[in-house]
C-alpha cells in the first residue's frame, strides 16, 4: 500500500531494504550480545554501484576504512556485512585485521570479489572484536528478499536504539518502477556531520557511483548532517548506498529528465530516517524540528538551525515545557550566521513570540501546554535574505544521563 507524494513518486508502507528487486537480508544473534541480533547483512545478486558519507571525526573505526577501500576500487559493492556490540574502533592494527577477516570471510560465504564487500560495526570503543564469534556468525547467515529478513536486519544494528528505523519510495524513470529504501540505526552520540548513526540504502535505480556520491552527498547534507541529539560526533557512522540496476532504466544522470524526482525520493528517504534517529534520541520525550527562514543563504539557515536544536539550554527548557524563547535569541547570536538583532521573528509552534524583535503579548500557560506535546516546532526569520533551512532534534531527559552514565556496565 502507498500513499501519494506526488504524481510521479509514493511513499511506500510497510517499508524494508529488501524490496528494491534483486537485493536480500538477514539478521541473527551470533553472540556478541547476550540475546539481541548483532550480525546482519545485505546482499545483491549482482555488484551495485556503491557510494557512502563518512563520520567527520579524526578518528574513524577501521570498518569505515575498509568500506572506503573497497568502494574506492571499482565503486562496486554487493554485500554489505554490520555487527552490533562492538565498535571496532581504536582498536589499532589487530582492529583492521578483524575488519578484513569479516569482509573475506563474507567474500568466501557468498562467492564474491573481496573488494565487492563493505564492512560496518557499532557499539562500544576500544574493546577488541570477538572475531571467531562473528566469523562463525557469518557462515550461518542466510539472506532472503523476504520482509521478516530485512526486519531482522534492522534489529541487528541497534545499540541503545528503542525501536528499528525504515524508510521507503517508489517512482517511475521513463516506464519503469524504482524503488528506493532505507534502514538506519542511531540513539545517542549524534550530531550533525555524521555520528553514532548508521544508515543503508538500497535501490534498484540505474546510476553510475559517481553520479550515486554526487547526489548521495547533496542529500546526505540536507537530512542526516541535520539532526543532532547530543552534540557528540562518534567513530564509527557512515551513510551507503547500493543502486543495483534492476528496474532496467536508461542510466540516470544530472541531465535526465527524472533526475529530479530520483533527488525527491532520495531527501524523503533520508529526510525520514534522520527524523526517526532524532525522535529515538537516548531518552528523549519529544522530537523537535527548528525552521529558519530569511536567513542570507540556506547553509547559514541549517547551521542556525542545528544551532537552536542543540543548544542545551534549549533542549532541556522544552523538556521542562518552559517557554524560555530567551535561550533561543542566545544561541542565534553564537551561531556564527549574518543577522540583525533588531529584526528577528520567532515563533514556538504557532505562537508568535517576537516580531521584527519586538516581544508579543502571549499566554505562557498555553505555550507551556504546547510544549507538553510530543512534536514541537520552532520557527525563525531573520529577514536577511532568501535562505531556509531545518534541522531536527530531541529534548534533554533525566533519562539520558541515566543511560550514558552506565553504558559500559
Amino acid at each position: 500500500m502507498a500513499s501519494i507524494v506526488s504524481s510521479h513518486l509514493k511513499k511506500v508502507t510497510g517499508s524494508n531494504i529488501t524490496l528494491p528487486k534483486g537485493f536480500s537480508a538477514a539478521g541473527m544473534n551470533c553472540g556478541i550480545k547476550y540475546k539481541k541480533k548483532d550480525l546482519g547483512i545485505i546482499l545483491s545478486e549482482k555488484p551495485a554501484s556503491a557510494a557512502a558519507v563518512y563520520t567527520t571525526n579524526k578518528i574513524k573505526a577501521a570498518p569505515l576504512e575498509v568500506t572506503k577501500e573497497s568502494i574506492e576500487t571499482e565503486g562496486l559493492l554487493q554485500a554489505v556485512i554490520v555487527n552490533s556490540g562492538n565498535a571496532n574502533a581504536f582498536t589499532r592494527e589487530q582492529g583492521r585485521l578483524d575488519a578484513y577477516a569479516m569482509r573475506n570471510e563474507v567474500s568466501e560465504r557468498f562467492g564474491l570479489q573481496q573488494n565487492h564487500v563493505g564492512v560496518a560495526s557499532t557499539g562500544i570503543i576500544g574493546e577488541t572484536m570477538p572475531i571467531d564469534t562473528i566469523l562463525k556468525g557469518i557462515q550461518q547467515l542466510n539472506p532472503a528478499s523476504k520482509l521478516n529478513q530485512a526486519l531482522e536486519f534492522s534489529q541487528s544494528i541497534l545499540t541503545t536504539d528503542t525501536k528499528t528505523k525504515n524508510a521507503c519510495y517508489s517512482f517511475t524513470v521513463g516506464e519503469s518502477e524504482v524503488v528506493l529504501a532505507g534502514t538506519a540505526k542511531g540513539s545517542g552520540m549524534i550530531h550533525p556531520n555524521m555520528a553514532t548513526m548508521l544508515s543503508f540504502l538500497t535501490t534498484d535505480a540505474n546510476i553510475s557511483p559517481e553520479n550515486l556520491h554526487h547526489a548521495l552527498k547533496k542529500v546526505t547534507d540536507q537530512s542526516f548532517n541535520c539532526i543532532t541529539v547530543d552534540g557528540e560526533t562518534s567513530t564509527n557512522d557512515m551513510v551507503l548506498i547500493l543502486a543495483n540496476g534492476y528496474a532496467d532504466h536508461e542510466e540516470l544522470t544530472p541531465d535526465h529528465p527524472d533526475w529530479g524526482t530520483f533527488l525527491q525520493a532520495l531527501t524523503l528517504t533520508c529526510t525520514d530516517l534522520a527524523k526517526a534517529i532524532a525522535r529515538d534520541g537516548e531518552g528523549a520525550t519529544k522530537l523537535i524540528e527548528v525552521t529558519v527562514e530569511g536567513a542570507a543563504s540556506s547553509e547559514e539557515a541549517r547551521a542556525a538551525a542545528k544551532s537552536i536544536v542543540g543548544s542545551p539550554l534549549v533542549k532541556t527548557a522544552i523538556f521542562g515545557c518552559d517557554p524560555n524563547w530567551g535561550r533561543i535569541v542566545a544561541v542565534l547570536g553564537y551561531a556564527g550566521i549574518e543577522m540583525s538583532p533588531e529584526a528577528i521573528d520567532l515563533y514556538i509552534g504557532d505562537f508568535p513570540v517576537l516580531v521584527q524583535s519586538e516581544i508579543e503579548r502571549f499566554n505562557h500557560e498555553e505555550i507551556s501546554g504546547y510544549l507538553t506535546g510530543s512534536e514541537i516546532s520552532i520557527t525563525v526569520n531573520l529577514h536577511t535574505g532568501n535562505g531556509i533551512g531545518k534541522a531536527w532534534g530531541c529534548d534533554l531527559t533525566y533519562d539520558y544521563v541515566q543511560i550514558n552514565s552506565s553504558y559500559t556496565t
